[in-house]
């Protein structure tokens, strides 16, 4: 499942770390381009998960138009798959509307495969994944995650233990193929006169961005992350197992439904999160399409539009 490249080339993409500041940089810089924008967060999917996902307000998404936000209920999956046919189908309709698609997100997951594709994969095997499950029941997430290390590396390093859903397709993967899910899921990059040369990703200061996540974290929780982490426990049918895996609201379902201390809990998000800019990092930085666009602390919005453009104008040959 792939993206043509004569789309791709009309497309801009806006990646980075959590905290950094990109829905604010993107509402600027798609009033510049005429853009329209679209998610690239594979928890913004989710209705009702609002504070914790740092969705962009009402407000914002009255200025700019966006798409792929709450897509599904949090008891429902939504595969890579999914995300990439239906991002696919919103750039097809921005484009007819003569405007432009903006890609803005953290999940690397989601931008490596608009740009290379997806792979399919072998069908589910239930027995399987249920026999995975128990072993995670009686041994722990780390147990399963430091045998999919052993066979896969490479998705080991880019999935925590936690993220059990991926943990276990990648080892169910090779015990159906035999093959680690990153050598399926090699998917190279298109030719360099075919590949969007309009790809950034903001890199910040590491210490400046730790202290982002830290207020970010803090202000959520003045927002009512709690509250609302406490109502999505209460609906009908109760959120899956991947929407509970979310950051913020897995730490607090630990306080809420197994006595964690809240305190305890609001510095395990911080610190998970941080981790989790880290692997974005890695994400971003790896991946050859992409161009840095470096921020600096005392850089406003305006700025870094500035140096979007400049990119943009520039080309990457240039």
């Amino acid at each position: 499942m792939n993206f043509q490249p004569d789309i791709l080339k009309q497309c801009w993409f806006l990646a980075g770390p959590t905290a950094v500041g990109k829905s604010k940089v993107s509402l600027e810089l798609a009033q510049r381009l005429n853009a329209e924008v679209i998610s690239m967060d594979s928890m913004a999917i989710y209705r009702r998960m609002d504070v914790g996902t740092a969705k962009p307000s009402a407000a914002e998404q009255a200025v700019v138009r966006h798409h792929l936000i709450d897509v599904i209920d949090p008891d429902q999956e939504y595969s890579v798959a999914d995300y990439v046919d239906h991002a696919r189908s919103a750039a097809e309709d921005i484009l007819a509307r003569q405007k432009v698609p903006l890609f803005v997100g953290g999940t690397g997951l989601y931008l490596r495969s608009i740009l290379r594709g997806v792979f399919q994969g072998p069908e589910a095997d239930w027995d399987l994944r249920r026999d995975l499950e128990r072993v995670i029941s009686e041994r722990g997430v780390n147990f399963l995650h430091d045998e999919l290390r052993s066979i896969d590396p490479v998705t080991a390093e880019r999935l925590h233990p936690n993220d059990t859903r991926r943990v276990i397709r990648a080892m169910e993967v090779f015990r159906v193929t035999g093959q680690p899910l990153s050598t399926l899921h090699g998917e190279q990059a298109l030719p360099a006169k075919e590949r969007p040369d309009k790809v950034f990703w903001l890199e910040p200061q590491r210490d400046w961005l730790h202290q982002r996540v830290n207020q970010r974290v803090d202000q959520m929780m003045s927002d009512g992350l709690l509250e609302e982490t406490r109502q999505l426990l209460q609906q009908v049918p109760p959120p899956g197992r991947t929407a509970r895996q979310a950051i913020g609201y897995r730490e607090l379902i630990e306080h809420l439904e197994r006595n964690l201390p809240l305190v305890e809990a609001i510095e395990q998000i911080k610190t998970v999160t941080r981790q989790f800019a880290k692997r974005q990092h890695t994400w971003f930085r790896n991946l050859e399409e992409c161009r840095a666009v470096s921020v600096c602390p005392d850089d406003s919005a305006t700025v870094i539009v500035e140096k979007l453009i400049q990119a943009g104008c520039t080309g990457r040959h240039s």
